[in-house]
This record gives C-alpha cells, sequence and structure tokens, in this order.
C-alpha cells in the first residue's frame, strides 16, 4: 500500500471501525449488492460489504487514492470485504452528467454530501434503496420527493447501528411548522429540525 493511501485512509477512518459497522448494518437491512456513492472521498467501506461500488468525488486527492487498486483492495481485505471487490471511481462532480446506466444500482448512498438525491435518483433501480443522513438537507429532498418512500431510520448507539422499521410515522416531523420544499432547501442548504432525529434515514425508490 501507498503511504498516501494509508495516510488518507487513516484520517477517514478516525473512529475506527465506524463506517464498516454503519454500512454493515445497512447491508443487512437492504436488498443490494451494487452501490453508488457520489461525494464519497475516499471513505471505501462499502465495498467492506457490497460485492460492486461505484465511487464519485471531485477531490484532487480521490484519484491518488482510488488510483492505488492494490492499496484499495488491501484495506477492502483487512475488513473481510469480497475476495474479489469490484471498486469503480469517477472523478467527477455528480451534479452533473455521468456515464452509467439508469436504474441500475441496488443502493444510493448520500452522506455529507449535499442534495445526491436529486440529482443521481436515475441510476437506482425501482426497489433499491436511498441512504441518507440530514446533512445539507438531503433527508428532507427525499422526503418531499414522489419517487421515494422511508422504510427505514439508521440508529446510532455508542458506536454501534441498527436499522428500525418500526413507527415510521414519528419520524421527518418538523419541530416547527414550516413549507419544505426545493426551494427552501436550495436556499438553506441545511438539515430540518425534526423531532425524532436518526443518524441517517433509508428511503425505498417507488418509481
Amino acid at each position: 500500500m501507498k503511504p498516501k493511501t494509508a495516510e488518507l485512509w487513516a484520517k477517514q477512518d478516525q473512529h475506527q471501525g465506524d463506517r464498516w459497522r454503519l454500512f454493515s448494518a445497512v447491508a443487512d437491512a437492504v436488498d443490494a449488492d451494487t452501490a453508488l456513492y457520489p461525494g464519497c472521498y475516499v471513505d471505501i467501506a462499502p465495498s467492506f460489504v457490497f460485492r460492486s461500488v461505484t465511487f464519485v468525488d471531485i477531490d484532487r486527492r480521490t484519484p491518488v487514492f482510488f488510483g492505488d487498486t492494490a492499496g484499495v483492495n488491501q484495506i477492502i481485505s483487512d475488513h473481510d470485504g469480497p475476495a474479489e471487490p469490484d471498486v469503480a471511481f469517477i472523478h467527477a462532480d455528480y451534479t452533473g452528467v455521468l456515464d452509467l446506466p439508469e436504474e441500475h444500482f441496488g443502493l444510493l448512498v448520500s452522506l455529507y454530501a449535499g442534495f445526491v438525491s436529486e440529482h443521481c435518483t436515475e441510476h437506482l433501480r425501482v426497489g433499491g434503496s436511498l441512504l441518507v443522513n440530514p446533512s445539507h438537507g438531503d433527508a428532507a429532498m427525499a422526503s418531499i420527493d414522489p419517487r421515494y418512500e422511508l422504510s427505514g431510520v439508521v440508529i446510532a448507539d455508542s458506536g454501534r447501528y441498527r436499522v428500525d422499521t418500526t413507527d415510521l410515522e414519528g419520524y421527518l416531523v418538523p419541530k416547527k411548522p414550516q413549507a419544505v420544499t426545493v426551494a427552501a432547501l436550495h436556499e438553506t442548504g441545511r438539515a430540518i429540525g425534526y423531532t425524532r432525529s436518526p443518524f441517517a434515514y433509508l428511503f425505498t425508490r417507488i418509481g
């Protein structure tokens, strides 16, 4: 493994194993073996549990990391990932056109990266899952998107994660009355304050 690859991963994995535990919990809850991760930086953790993952990021450091194929595969192997992981990387802005098939992936990941759901849902198959946290308002964006319905929430507890699919009507309820619209979310670029705040949400694409 090249020194730069190790350095970038060490900074990403500051809370050792955190992302591994997150994606393991998600993998147990969704029917997917392919994933698309726009705005990934160097978070290779989905490849610990999903057979095929396509990563997309514009950061200038990411081609260095993903270009070290042997190093990336070693990280995956160290975390008991697939013996022959299918890792693809696109150095691009995900808000532009991606040369990817429509309705292909079983999981779309949106973590701390802006309105991924708005720009990349076309690549998620109907019946596939969107993993999205509240950061930058993308969970709120998905909640008003008619292509999605809430199917679960990811609960974080002392460094462990679990997916809960019960009492979902109690989530995505704003703390104060407000109009949640595409325009309003674009204007603020911030999360909506909800009465219940899980780590992340799982939506199913229904259309």
